[in-house]
């Protein structure tokens, strides 16, 4: 396989409160764009060519985040009615047999990725991955026997299925894309299909055409990142993957560990960054360039964190969070999470959960992160409810916004990006974009002195 398509034109609505400034594909995960993991996998896997296709909205950014790689480029579509429809704008035209294609918001470990692709195979090859820890009503899934797909269905209400991860188009596909129907072919009776042009409606008139499918099975975690705490659990699975490589000490140039420092395991270190005085560190690290681990700072298990970023002063993080590029944890600041890039948490605050680029978080500032009855939090996406099976109680604050001192965010609410969460306001629902909440208050006046001590 010479040739890769990325899938990137959606509009990453379930994600909400963190598709409204950036494409999904370049949200951060362990610090790095989404879709650059596997553009860095498929081009060290021999492909000479990749074209992803993204909205025209966010094309721009996704050139300028691969703007070194010239095998990269990217197609502009204007409007899509789908992934089928977006397959067919990005090739304009050409024949897509033998070409692979993925979803930008995929994690696809290097050797499922590498199985898939392998030379040797041939005809229409598709990667899937099992269900069996996932709802299957948030998927098209594919039913499999013997290792042949039998069936695919959208969205169904039974488990035991498997979701797509990638396709290798056989001879003649290209004909399936161009015919492929606007809802979605085999449902169950009941269902409601959205008018969208899916490739794997196409990929079920081909299969009921008595034309074969080759299936290569995922053996490794591979999350879809569809929903606010898919990200969560995504950057937890790679901050595990990134620090397992880690075997001993890796210090760049002027980087340096305090004799005060606690280490129970290696350390990356980039350049000039360094390991100060009385940090405990009870996992692996790894950290980007010019970063700064100073003065008491506990981190509890693995972490990765970004350039010119300063932890310190008491500041408890727990393993596997991840801390993006120019963010400040400072003062006795509790972090479980991810905050993205340019994050100030500052003074006596907890933060359980994720933090848009830019956000400044006030003194004090509190996410709860159990209820009362140790249950979970049900969240709405898209105006259905969902019951997320990891981090259900985790606050999700968009990009650029700030909150008040005392501040208290309920576990699973969510921030729109450009808002304020004003000193003192107990949020306990979502807060729409561009949106200031604070407290209106009423306060008497009255005589007070020592006759009211008998004196």
């Amino acid at each position: 396989m010479k040739k890769a398509v990325i899938l990137a034109a959606g509009r990453g609505k379930k994600i909400w409160p963190y598709g409204e400034v950036r494409p999904k594909v370049l949200i951060p995960i362990a610090g790095k764009p989404l879709v650059s993991y596997l553009v860095n996998n498929l081009l060290s896997l021999g492909v000479q060519e990749i074209l992803i296709a993204a909205s025209t909205e966010y094309s721009g950014d996704i050139s300028s985040t691969f703007k070194i790689n010239p095998e990269v480029r990217v197609a502009e579509v204007p409007k899509s009615e789908g992934t089928a429809d977006t397959l067919l704008s990005a090739l304009d035209g050409e024949d897509c047999a033998g070409t692979g294609v993925f979803y930008g918001d995929t994690l696809i470990h290097p050797g499922d990725l590498k199985s898939f692709i392998s030379p040797g195979k041939e005809g229409l090859r598709v990667l899937l991955t099992s269900q069996a820890q996932e709802d299957s009503r948030d998927w098209i899934g594919a039913r499999l026997q013997n290792g042949s797909v039998t069936e695919i269905l959208g969205h169904p209400r039974e488990g035991g299925m498997h979701r797509f991860s990638a396709f290798i188009p056989g001879s003649g596909f290209s004909d399936y894309l161009e015919r492929c129907p606007s809802y979605f072919p085999t449902i169950e009776v009941g269902m409601m299909p959205p008018r969208e042009k899916h490739i794997e409606a196409a990929l079920s008139l081909w299969l009921r055409d008595g034309h074969p499918v080759s299936v290569t099975e995922t053996t490794h975690l591979t999350p879809d990142i569809d929903k606010p705490w898919h990200i969560l659990e995504a950057n937890r699975l790679m901050v595990d993957r990134l620090c397992g490589e880690l075997k001993e000490n890796e210090l760049a140039e002027g980087a340096s560990i305090d004799d005060s420092a606690s280490l129970a395991g290696p350390v990356h270190l980039g350049r000039n960054s360094r390991i100060g005085k009385n940090v405990i560190l009870r996992g692996k690290l790894i950290a980007g360039d010019n970063v700064t681990i100073d003065a008491g700072a506990i981190i509890d298990g693995d972490f990765v964190v970004g350039d010119r970023s300063f932890v310190g002063n008491a500041c408890f993080i727990e393993g596997g969070s991840v801390v993006g590029a120019d963010c400040v944890v400072n003062h006795a600041a509790e972090l479980s999470g991810v905050i993205f890039d340019g994050v100030y948490l500052y003074h006596y605050m907890e933060i359980y959960g994720i933090v848009g680029r830019n956000t400044d978080i006030g003194a004090a500032t509190v996410c709860g992160s159990l209820r009362f009855d140790d249950g979970i939090t049900i969240h709405k996406t898209a105006g259905r409810r969902e019951f997320p099976r990891n981090f259900s109680n985790a606050s999700f604050i968009g990009d650029y916004c700030r909150t008040g001192v005392n501040a208290v965010i309920m576990p699973g609410c969510k921030t729109g990006p450009y808002s304020i969460i004003g000193p003192a306001v107990l949020l306990e629902k979502d807060l729409p974009e561009g949106t200031g909440i604070r407290v209106k208050q009423e306060q008497e006046t009255f005589k007070w002195g020592p006759e009211r001590y008998g004196w």
